[in-house]
C-alpha cells in the first residue's frame, strides 16, 4: 500500500509509490517560491527520502502550472537549512537518486533546484531560466557553476547573461532534460524512470550515484567562492536595490550602472 501524507494547507506534500517518494511543492499562490517555512518542509521531506532504507528513489515536482520561481524575495535570504543548505536541497549530500519532474517555469532558484537533482523529466510546458540579472542580482544557489556543468557552456552563458529562459524542447535537445513529456504527464514519466532505477540493486545505485556526484562536484568549492564574489559585487550596488524594488513594485527598472 502507498503511504500518503498530503493535506490541505501543506507547503510540501509527500506520497509513497512503492520504493519511490514523490515530493510536491504546493505554494501555488506564490509560484512555489521558497521562504523559511517551505525550506524547512522541503528539508524534512528530503530527510525522509535519504534516511528511509525502504526508499530507493525520489521525484520532486511542483504544481501543474509552475515548478518553482526560486527565492521568495520577502524572505530576506532566510531559507537555509542545516542539512540541505539553501532551500533544504542545494548543498545536500545525497545517495538516493532524485528526479525533477517539471511542469511550467523553473526560474532562478527554481532552475537551481532542478540542477541539484540527478535527472530531469519535463513536460512541453516547462521553461528553464536564470533571470536574476534582470533585477540586478546574481544566481546564488549554484547556477553559476552547475549551469555550465549541466548545459553546453555557451547556452549556460546565454541563460545567465540574458536572463531569458529556454523551453523544454531546447533543454531536451541539448541533453539537459532526460525525458520530454506531454503537459500534465511529467510526474507519471518521472515515476517510470524512477521504477527503472528501483529495478536495480539499491546499494549499487547509491554507490554509483555517490561516486558520480563526488567527482562532478570536485570544483564546487571554487564555484561557491566565485559565487560569493559575484554576490558581493552586485549586492551593494544601486542597480541591485533598484532591480528588487522595481520587481516588487511591478514596474520596469531604471538602471544607472552603479
Amino acid at each position: 500500500m502507498n503511504g500518503i501524507d498530503e493535506g490541505a494547507g501543506q507547503l510540501v506534500a509527500t506520497r509513497r509509490e512503492g520504493h519511490v517518494l514523490v515530493i510536491t511543492l504546493q505554494r501555488a499562490a506564490k509560484r512555489n517560491a521558497i521562504d523559511r517555512a517551505m525550506a524547512d518542509a522541503l528539508d524534512a521531506a528530503l530527510d525522509e527520502l535519504e534516511d528511509d532504507d525502504d526508499l530507493w528513489a525520489g521525484v520532486l515536482t511542483g504544481t501543474t502550472e509552475v515548478f518553482s520561481a526560486g527565492s521568495d524575495l520577502t524572505a530576506g535570504g532566510d531559507y537555509v537549512t542545516e542539512r540541505g543548505g539553501e532551500y533544504g536541497i542545494i548543498r545536500r549530500p545525497r545517495r538516493t537518486p532524485l528526479i525533477a519532474a517539471v511542469e511550467g517555469p523553473a526560474l532562478g532558484g527554481g532552475l537551481e533546484i532542478v540542477l541539484a537533482c540527478d535527472l530531469v523529466v519535463a513536460s512541453r510546458s516547462a521553461r528553464f531560466g536564470l533571470p536574476e540579472v534582470g533585477i540586478g542580482v546574481v544566481p546564488t544557489c549554484a547556477g553559476l557553476f552547475r549551469g555550465p556543468r549541466a548545459l553546453p557552456l555557451n547556452l549556460a552563458r546565454q541563460l545567465i547573461l540574458t536572463g531569458r529562459p529556454i523551453d523544454a524542447r531546447r533543454a531536451y535537445e541539448v541533453g539537459f532534460v532526460n525525458v520530454l513529456a506531454e503537459p500534465g504527464a511529467a510526474v507519471a514519466q518521472a515515476l517510470v524512470l524512477a521504477r527503472e532505477i528501483c529495478a536495480n540493486a539499491p546499494v549499487s545505485v547509491q554507490a554509483c550515484l555517490h561516486a558520480v556526484n563526488t567527482v562532478t562536484s570536485a570544483g564546487d568549492e571554487l564555484g561557491w567562492r566565485e559565487t560569493s564574489g559575484a554576490l558581493a559585487a552586485a549586492a551593494g550596488s544601486a542597480d541591485a536595490r533598484e532591480g528588487v524594488a522595481a520587481f516588487l513594485e511591478k514596474r520596469p527598472p531604471v538602471w544607472t550602472g552603479r
